[in-house]
């Protein structure tokens, strides 16, 4: 019983550093959102800065939403003690996660190769939702790592219905990743001239 009584405050201290860890990030990202919201209000009304967002934003949107119920579902496998279960969806979340970054990358090229980089003041608003969307897609590399190394313990069965703050986590950043990419998305369209679908 000792052994168990010094788990609960390194549990709560994990805890509490993993919510801090967010509230930082939360910080972070509506700052640069803010900056940007600043600078793309600034230049409204100027049609150089109408660029056309890549229409693989929208699959990569898709892609990060499935990670997110990949890992909602992983937590609940893991407070039913099937490790391997858990270590599965966490593993394919992880490959679904590479993908995401794929096709993030391909956009982000699109856009430094359109017309807007050519010059004009589209040059700032297309390179800013460049240098925001690479900002996230940092985090979702970091992301993949520790999909990565929670999937390999859970495997080797070092969560169960007790404890499992680990995969907890990791669903609650992904959810996070999630909630700021669709923040962006949202104000990109916003500010840009939104999507150009070809039907």
């Amino acid at each position: 019983m000792p052994n168990s009584a010094t788990r609960l405050p390194t549990d709560l201290r994990y805890r509490q550093g993993g919510w801090l860890f967010l509230g930082t990030l939360l910080v972070f990202f509506l700052s640069s959102l803010l900056l940007y919201g600043i600078y793309a209000a600034s230049r409204q009304g100027d049609p150089q800065t109408a660029v056309a967002l890549p229409a693989s934003f929208l699959l990569s949107t898709g892609l990060l939403i499935g990670i997110s119920g990949l890992v909602h579902f992983s937590t609940r496998a893991v407070r039913r003690s099937r490790r391997f279960t858990t270590a599965a969806l966490l593993l394919i979340s992880a490959i679904v996660a590479v993908a995401f970054m794929m096709i993030q990358y391909e956009s982000m090229l699109e856009l430094l190769r359109g017309p807007a980089m050519q010059g004009g003041t589209g040059k700032g608003v297309a390179g800013m939702v460049v240098v925001l969307a690479f900002l996230h897609a940092l985090h979702v590399a970091g992301g993949v790592v520790s999909l990565c190394i929670v999937g390999i313990r859970a495997a080797l069965g070092k969560y169960d219905h007790e404890r499992y703050w680990p995969v907890d986590f990791a669903a609650h950043y992904w959810h996070f990743l999630d909630l700021v990419w669709l923040c962006m998305l949202a104000t990109f369209i916003v500010t840009t001239g939104g999507f150009e679908l070809s039907l």
